[in-house]
Formats: structure tokens, C-alpha cells, sequence
């Protein structure tokens, strides 16, 4: 009868040529065979990550080719190499942590929770995972990779995971920091012959928080550092949350290994917020500064300001001094005057909210004075939301001045339309189609 050995080393063969060198170097060549013992193959794989990755991708073809070598059906059986020798360097076994080690004092920002976090289409996956990884950590999405633009909310959601966890779990060791200070603690530890302490410090955490994990592109002996680091907490079901600014899949130069494991792990997105979520946004910091802001100067900033959180709160914050040093209310005048130098807008072919009233009249086969008036009929509605929409989208005036134009509608009526329109957009692509032929004819018209 065949050996393990012998039937392992033709199975990997077979495979390799299937699913190229790279990818057997990567996932086979680690797995040594230990016995076949009741028709059933069992193989000794570094950790969890190479079992359940082996039968993810793989299982059902080598059971096949298993079967063509062997003339028989063979089941395969995993054992976890549990004293880590394939994960760590065998000269550096992990220290005991020392019970002095202060993650309490950990760099958690405590503003930074789940409470305070505006969640919006764009986020809402991302910030689910996050709260069910505090309750539960190391279990169901682990690794946790978050990737987005900057400032889009990735480090406020690993400090809420942090700060959750510190209150769910008091005991638990809990650590944020980014990959640049990863880096810079490891070169340290190097130089000053403290890698077993650099090392007891990650590896006996309970949750490692890694922000901007791109940062370790290019820094191999930090990158490697980090893959045992990784290795280690996920073999003792510790949870590691990491983010990016890119993919798992588009951090090419990083180690294949490195990526797999963080492909292996729940990846989630953020987004760019819509204008729904940018007003929350602003309406949620204007309450935890303490601010007064009226509503058409928060849509004017929703409006214009479409890049990132960060650059919405930095709007706001400019607009709270300009108050604060003048001690007047603000108007969309003065937010358009304060935020001149971040805004831009696009005044080479500025758009009338009368050419927008005229084109939509048409298409809809109303008067324009109708869409100035106060019939409340469907046929009359609709069209005036449109344009009250699209007045808000295609202009620089303020909701206030949009009603103005409307018949001396108020500015909440302005929001009310705005609202249901994209309500409906969203629900409607025929109607999000017609919209866009709108914008285009509206756009055509004033040139």
C-alpha cells in the first residue's frame, strides 16, 4: 500500500501544476503528511489558517486526485501544529507577558464609540461588523480589514471596537496603534536587544487594532515581524482588526502570505458618505461641540463638501470660530465666505434655477408658475420637487433662496422635496435615469 509521504508528495505534484508554484508554495509545501490510516489522509498544517484554507480552495480537487493516485477514496484529516515552530523563528519562542503591561493606557481616543459614529449606506456593513466583533472577539470576522479613502471613519471605528471591548471586557488586552509605530517599536526593540519584550507585548494581546497597514509596503523585516505577530494572536484566537487605505488585493507589493491572510479574514469598505450622512454627520458634530447651526448653512456645507468626514468637520469647526469670534448668527453667506479656500465650485457655466423651472415644466408639460404656486395636485408636486431637487444639486443657492424662487417657500419645504426626490432616485432607476437626462439637458441649455 501506498505511503502518506509517498501519496501527499504526488498528490501536491498533480495540484501544483493546476494552481501554479506560487500558489503550492504558499499553501502545500508547509503540510506534511503523517499518516493514512483507515483510508483517511491526515496532515500536519502550521495553523487553523492553512487548514481552512486547504479545504476552502482545494479539498474537492485533491480528494479527486487523491482518489486517481491512490484507486481508492481518500478522506483527508487536519492536526494544527500546536508549539507554533513553523509560525515563529525557532530562536524566539514567546516570552510570558508581563503582568505591569499597561494596555490600559493604550492609545484609545475616548470620543471615538459607536454612539458617536453617523452610520449612512456607505458605512453601515463596515460599523455592523465592528459592533459585533466587540461583543464577540476573535470569533466570527477575524482578521477584520477595513479599507477606504482618508478620512471616511476607518480609526473611529477601531477605537469604538477598542474602546467597547475596555468596557464588555474590562480585562482584556486591548492595543490601537498604526503600522508606522509598529515599525518604528520593532527597530527599537532591535537596536536595544528587547525583541522578547517588543514580542510578549503583541503577542499576549487580546485585540491588536493596526492602523494604515500599507505603511508596511517595502519594510521586509517589519512586514515579517508583523506576519508572526499575526500568526500568533490568530492561533490563539485573539482578535486582529487592521485598515487601509487600499484592498488586501491591491497591496501587491506586500508578501503574497500577508495578503492571504488578511483576504482569509471579513473585509469591509467605506465609502464616501452621501448627502444624507454628510448632514447627519454635521449634525451630529454641531451637537457634540455644542454648536447652533441652521439648516441651510448645513446643507450648503453637506452639499458642497462631498470628499471625506474629515474635511466635513474641519468645515465646521472653521465655521464654529468664525462665530465664536464675531458672536453673530451664521447665513449660507458667511459659510460660502469662511469655507472660499476648500470649496470650489464650478462658476464657468453657473446653472439658473429658472432654466432648471423651464426645462422641467417642459418635460413634465406644466407651467413654470405652477412650480411657483401652491396646487398640491400629483401632477403639479412631483414636477416642483424635481426642480426644487435639482435646484439644490445644480446650484450654489441656499435652501432659503431656492424657496424664494419657488413662490416663497420656506427652506424646510426645500429640504422636503429634496429629500423625497432622492428617495425615490434611489428606489427608481428609471426615475434616477430620468433625472440624469435632466442634469444633462439643464446642463446643455446654459452653455
Amino acid at each position: 500500500m501506498i505511503e502518506a509521504t509517498d501519496l501527499w508528495t504526488q498528490a501536491v505534484e498533480r495540484l501544483s501544476l493546476e494552481i501554479g508554484e506560487e500558489n503550492s508554495e504558499l499553501w502545500l509545501k508547509p503540510v506534511e503528511a503523517m499518516s493514512l490510516e483507515g483510508g483517511v489522509l491526515l496532515l500536519k498544517v502550521p495553523n487553523k489558517f492553512f487548514s481552512d484554507g486547504i479545504k476552502e480552495r482545494y479539498q474537492k480537487r485533491l480528494l479527486a486526485i487523491l482518489r486517481d493516485v491512490s484507486s481508492s477514496d481518500i478522506g483527508i484529516d487536519f492536526r494544527v501544529e500546536r508549539d507554533l515552530t513553523r509560525v515563529l523563528p525557532p530562536s524566539d519562542p514567546v516570552p510570558e507577558a508581563s503582568p505591569q503591561s499597561d494596555f490600559a493606557l493604550s492609545d484609545l481616543n475616548p470620543r471615538y464609540t459607536f454612539e458617536s459614529f453617523v452610520i449612512g449606506e456607505s458605512n453601515r456593513l463596515a460599523r455592523a461588523t465592528a459592533e459585533s466583533i466587540a461583543k464577540s472577539p476573535g470569533t466570527q470576522y477575524n482578521p477584520y480589514v477595513i479599507y477606504g479613502g482618508v478620512g471616511l471613519g476607518k480609526t473611529h471605528i477601531m477605537h469604538a471596537i477598542g474602546n467597547a471591548m475596555r468596557r464588555q471586557h474590562p480585562k482584556a488586552r486591548v492595543l490601537y496603534t498604526t503600522s508606522e509605530q509598529f515599525v518604528n517599536e520593532y527597530i527599537g526593540a532591535v537596536q536595544n536587544n528587547a525583541l522578547e519584550a517588543f514580542r510578549a507585548r503583541y503577542r499576549s494581546l487580546d485585540c491588536l487594532l493596526i492602523d494604515d497597514i500599507q505603511f508596511l509596503i517595502a519594510k521586509e523585516r517589519s512586514e515579517q515581524e508583523f506576519f508572526h505577530t499575526f500568526n500568533a494572536l490568530f492561533d490563539s484566537r485573539k482578535q486582529i482588526v487592521v485598515s487601509s487605505d487600499r484592498s488586501p488585493k491591491e497591496m501587491s507589493p506586500l508578501e503574497q502570505r500577508l495578503i492571504s491572510r488578511l483576504e482569509w479574514g471579513f473585509i469591509a469598505d467605506i465609502k464616501p458618505p452621501d448627502l444624507e450622512t454628510r448632514i447627519a454627520i454635521l449634525r451630529k458634530k454641531a451637537e457634540i461641540e455644542h454648536f447652533s447651526v441652521p439648516d441651510d448653512v448645513i446643507l450648503y456645507v453637506a452639499s458642497s463638501v462631498k470628499t471625506n468626514v474629515r474635511s466635513l468637520e474641519g468645515s465646521l469647526i472653521r465655521l464654529k470660530a468664525f462665530q465664536s469670534m464675531t458672536g453673530a448668527p451664521l447665513s449660507v453667506d458667511d459659510a460660502r465666505d469662511i469655507l472660499k479656500d476648500t470649496i470650489t465650485v464650478d462658476d464657468s457655466n453657473p446653472v439658473r434655477i429658472e432654466t432648471i423651472q423651464r426645462l422641467v415644466a417642459l418635460k413634465y408639460s406644466v407651467d413654470t408658475k405652477d412650480l411657483k404656486g401652491h396646487q398640491r395636485t400629483a401632477s403639479i408636486t412631483l414636477p416642483r420637487q424635481v426642480s426644487m431637487y435639482l435646484s439644490c444639486v445644480m446650484t450654489d443657492q441656499s435652501s432659503t433662496d431656492i424657496g424664494r424662487a419657488f413662490g416663497g417657500k420656506d427652506h424646510s419645504t426645500v429640504l422636503h422635496a429634496r429629500k423625497k426626490i432622492e428617495k425615490k432616485v434611489e428606489e427608481d432607476p428609471f426615475f434616477l435615469e430620468l433625472i440624469n437626462k435632466l442634469q444633462a439637458d439643464i446642463k446643455a441649455a446654459e452653455r
